[in-house]
Parts: C-alpha cells; structure tokens; sequence
C-alpha cells in the first residue's frame, strides 16, 4: 500500500524560509511524477509545484522564484524548498503522487495522497 507523509510545516514570520518533505512508502518515487499542492481556508486545492519521472519541473506562477522543488530517488522522498514566504501561502500543504502519463496540476489525475502539513505565515 503506497503512503505519503508530509513533514516540516510550521508557522514562520513573513520572509521566512520553510523546507517541506514528503516520505513515500509502499512503492519507489521513480514510477511517479510527484507533486505539491496547498490549500487554504474556503479556496479550493491548487498545485504549486510538479516534478516528472525524468525531472521536468513546473511551477505554478504565484510560487515562482520562491519555492524550488526536488526529489531524492535514494531517499524516495520529494521535497518543497519554501523562501520569501508571505501570509498568502498560508495553507494545508500536501504532497501527491501521479501514477499516470498526464503532467497536470489537476489533483483528479494523483492516485496517492498525503494527509498533509500546515504552513501558517504571519506579518
């Protein structure tokens, strides 16, 4: 059974830097493109950040130059590198796992998902 746990939220100040990790068991992070997505209080779920099998990274336009995105195949753990963080990425931070050929931000196209880690930023 494939599990994601994610790890390192916090509540920061304004400015602050976060590193978020997601430990994946069950399977290897090599079969899946990986991606992060937060949500806050009333909005809906959005990606912020993706990373496919190969390593092709996209990130979503409100987190670029920000947060950087990467994974430790030895380690079979991705990870969300947060800088220059602001109240407005304050949210429920979740890791996913698309077992699928679709590269998308659309959360229906993860087959795993984790329970999630709060990031709450503060002015």
């Amino acid at each position: 059974q494939v599990q994601l746990v994610e790890s390192g939220g916090d509540s920061v100040q304004a400015g602050g830097s976060l590193r978020l990790s997601c430990g994946l068991s069950g399977s290897t992070i090599s079969r899946y493109s990986m991606g992060w997505f937060r949500q806050a209080p009333g909005k809906e779920r959005e990606g912020v950040a993706r990373i496919r099998r190969g390593g092709v990274i996209t990130y979503a336009d409100a987190v670029t130059g920000r947060f950087t995105i990467s994974k430790d195949n030895a380690k079979n753990t991705p990870e969300l590198q947060m800088s220059s963080l602001n109240p407005e990425d304050t949210a429920m931070y979740f890791c996913a796992a698309n077992s699928g050929l679709v590269y998308t931000f659309r959360p229906e196209f993860y087959t795993y998902w984790g329970q999630g880690t709060q990031v709450t930023v503060s002015s």
